[in-house]
């Protein structure tokens, strides 16, 4: 049965002011976890572009061996031409007690490797960015429209622990690939869409521009919301439930609220100085450093993109990728680190990783100016996982002798979903939402849940 807004509330027992709309909205929808969760949230690390796993978590000695070589068995159809066989300019050690072997562009990770589960053997379909990111963030490589995403799905699921801030938050400096459509709830009300703040600014009014309403007092802007739920109420008690109407009240709530708590959620200054030094000036540093203080503060999902556009696309010269990972590897496993110090790593399930990997071959079409660069890889790639549940210092899966295609126990992005869903007390197959007059959900017809991943 759908609730009027009215009835949602009477039911409660609270107005605005105690319980968020979203949590109307949910109830409405009949959605709660499934059962016992070893995660509370989910903080994503998307290094959008596409990290290089044979030159940074994915050691392939037979590219040294047969440097220059073709590969071996038919010729492989990439979406750029694709030269020889190329090893990577980077050496690999072995690190911690786990003895997983790390590039070196990554010493900081490497060193707490431990606390992470390599997976190496991922695998997507689409060669191209777009569909690739839409796959990873909302289950489904769709150009002409959009589904909702992964965050939205679980704020939907679960709502939030903090009804002054958004449920999902996007930290993202530019605009990646897709854009909105990453972070997009779609056909879900807009009350669980990521809530995109640009973290290229240090201070919190320029983080969030018009934190602070200079018009109007606080109490004013209680009478006129007030004003506005009756008005509205009046209105939905005529015409009935209309999750539209009710996600855009929603919206102007958590708006009015943020100017509560938001400044100094934003306000990195309130971290001690030996904090900040870890992470780093830069803002992917300044992401992960948010990322954590959302966290802390109750927000359900974050998502902190590297950079804008598409980064660690490096078809030209692979050695760009040891630039981008000096940048992202101490925020990387300070972040990790700090969850664990502040006795929040068992709940946060920590995500690191991007659209595809790049090929062992070397990228030879005849437009590069460098040449040593390495075309997309959607068969086989590289990501992280620690925390919320997840056995640490192990890895899982593995690509064929040179690194192209996931050859054991190969790994979609539908099963990361249904894991990461599981893990925050969420049945994917029964995470689903009406609409169109049929019921979706985020991993569609497909996913399994990973159990090796789960400690």
């Amino acid at each position: 049965m759908l609730l009027t807004r009215r009835a949602t509330l009477r039911i409660l027992g609270a107005g605005f002011g105690v319980v968020g709309m979203a949590d109307g909205l949910r109830a409405a929808a009949g959605t709660t976890p499934h059962f016992a969760a070893k995660a509370k949230r989910v903080i994503f690390l998307y290094l959008n572009g596409g990290v290089s796993h044979v030159d940074t978590f994915d050691h392939k000695p037979a590219l040294a061996k047969f440097d220059g070589q073709p590969m071996p068995g038919p010729k492989i159809k990439t979406d750029r031409a694709s030269g020889g066989l190329m090893k990577s300019p980077f050496e690999f050690k072995r690190h911690g007690e786990s003895g997983i072997e790390v590039s070196d562009i990554f010493p900081r990770v490497g060193s707490g490797i431990d606390d992470f589960l390599v997976v190496r053997s991922m695998w997507s379909e689409s060669v191209n960015h777009l569909p690739s990111m839409l796959m990873m963030n909302t289950g489904h490589a769709l150009r002409g429209g959009s589904r909702p995403s992964f965050g939205s799905w679980i704020v939907y699921g679960l709502g939030t622990d903090n009804r002054n801030l958004p449920g999902f938050v996007v930290l993202c400096p530019g605009t990646p690939v897709g854009a909105s459509r990453n972070w997009s709830s779609s056909f879900l009300p807009t009350a669980f869409q990521g809530a995109l703040i640009r973290n290229n600014a240090e201070t919190p009014d320029k983080v969030i521009q018009n934190i602070a309403n200079s018009t109007y007092t606080h109490d004013q802007q209680r009478r006129q919301l007030d004003l506005l739920d009756r008005l509205d109420s009046s209105f939905l008690d005529r015409v009935g439930f209309d999750p539209r109407l009710e996600a855009n009240l929603e919206s102007m709530e958590t708006a009015f609220r943020m100017q509560t708590e938001a400044p100094g959620i934003f306000d990195l200054a309130k971290e001690p100085e030996h904090v900040r030094a870890r992470y780093g000036d830069g803002e992917f540093g300044r992401g992960c450093l948010m990322a954590l203080r959302l966290a802390e503060a109750g927000v359900r999902v974050v998502q902190v993109y590297y950079g804008d556009g598409q980064p660690w696309d490096s078809h030209d010269d692979i050695l760009t990728q040891k630039a981008h990972a000096q940048r992202s590897d101490a925020p990387i496993a300070a972040l990790v680190e700090d969850l664990k110090l502040r006795g929040m790593l068992d709940e946060t399930l920590v995500i690191v990783g991007s659209e595809f990997g790049r090929t062992p071959m070397i990228q030879n079409s005849g437009t590069e100016k460098v040449g040593r660069g390495r075309d997309h890889n959607p068969p086989g790639y590289s990501i992280l996982l620690a925390g919320g549940g997840i056995r640490g210092g192990q890895t899982y899966g593995s690509t064929d002798d040179f690194g192209y295609k996931a050859a054991e126990n190969p790994v979609t992005p539908h099963d990361l979903h249904a894991t990461a869903l599981h893990l925050l007390g969420m049945d994917h197959t029964k995470l689903t939402y009406r609409y169109s007059g049929r019921d979706f959900r985020l991993t569609d017809i497909h996913g399994t849940v990973v159990s090796d991943w789960i400690a």
